[in-house]
């Protein structure tokens, strides 16, 4: 069992002409990513260009019905996909609704044998901690993409107790995770460059760890854990017609410029974030080496 090195595309989205990623079109940032050892990229759409430039691809997309899930699937198998990634649900959705939905991705999993892995997100049915953990419970074939800046950040870990005792209680969703959006945040941002040093940078550290862990004891033998570095712009697209997605912060010198007013060289942090879950994959394999297997 190995890590894989990919990429969510939304980290090449909008990159300033200074940025080491920055090229005149996506066929040559991709030639790009494959020089620089990428296996695969990560895109809503679009994974033609991908693959014809020798890439994996896997996918992402919003699900908020579980009749969609079917179709999803087996359109995504078609693609030739190594795997979706959802947003599942609304953060509204009831416990009854959010089963539905468990129920209909394990249906369509196993119809279309095509990976669907439910992501840890804000705005969808596992921006809550402890729903999510009781939801494994009932469903405990669920797989996941981990996320965890929507949690650190989202539900402030660091906020009125020990960190190693929430560390414990994620245990389950960690054990499960068959890939990772690759951001850092901190208990106040939910994405932060990684030229500022903070106790967060070793928080991820064991989370990564703790999830590395868990796909070393029970995903299949000869499985790979896909990360993706996932360090989104502050905006898309120019003028009235700009995307603000505020993942991003601006710089004081430029708060209002998406173009020139990034604090750092996302593409440049993506491979940064790749050293630091190599790390965290090496640990996790001594790790477990030494551990007795539970019958």
């Amino acid at each position: 069992m190995r890590l894989r090195k990919d990429i969510h595309l939304g980290t090449l989205l909008a990159l300033p002409p200074a940025s080491r990623g920055w090229r005149a079109s996506l066929d040559e940032q991709l030639q790009l990513l494959k020089a620089e050892g990428y296996e695969g990229a990560q895109a809503w759409d679009g994974w033609g260009a991908i693959q014809r430039a020798g890439l994996d691809a896997s996918g992402i997309a919003r699900v908020t019905r579980p009749e969609q899930l079917d179709p999803l699937a087996r359109q995504h198998r078609a693609e030739g996909l190594l795997y979706t990634n959802l947003h599942l649900g609304t953060g509204f959705d009831s416990d009854a609704e959010m089963d539905a939905l468990a129920a209909a991705l394990l249906e369509a999993q196993a119809r279309h044998g095509h990976p669907l892995l439910v992501e840890t997100h804000r705005a969808t049915a596992t921006q809550d901690i402890w729903r999510t953990l009781r939801w494994v419970e009932r469903f405990p074939d669920l797989r996941f993409t981990a996320d965890l800046s929507h949690w650190y950040t989202g539900h402030e870990m660091t906020y009125g107790g020990e960190f190693s005792e929430r560390m414990a209680r994620l245990q389950p969703v960690f054990e499960r995770v068959r890939a990772f959006h690759g951001r850092i945040g901190n208990s106040g941002c939910l994405q932060t460059p990684l030229d500022r040093p903070g106790l967060y940078l070793d928080h991820y550290r064991a989370m990564w760890t703790a999830c590395c862990a868990g796909f070393l004891r029970h995903a299949e033998p000869g499985s790979a854990l896909s990360f993706n570095a996932e360090l989104l712009p502050m905006a898309v697209g120019e003028g009235a017609h700009a995307m603000w997605l505020h993942y991003q912060q601006a710089t004081q010198a430029a708060p209002t410029d998406p173009w020139q007013g990034e604090p750092c060289d996302r593409f440049a942090d993506a491979e940064a974030l790749w050293a630091i879950i190599c790390a965290c994959f090496h640990q996790a394999c001594h790790d477990t080496a030494t551990e007795t297997p539970t019958p």
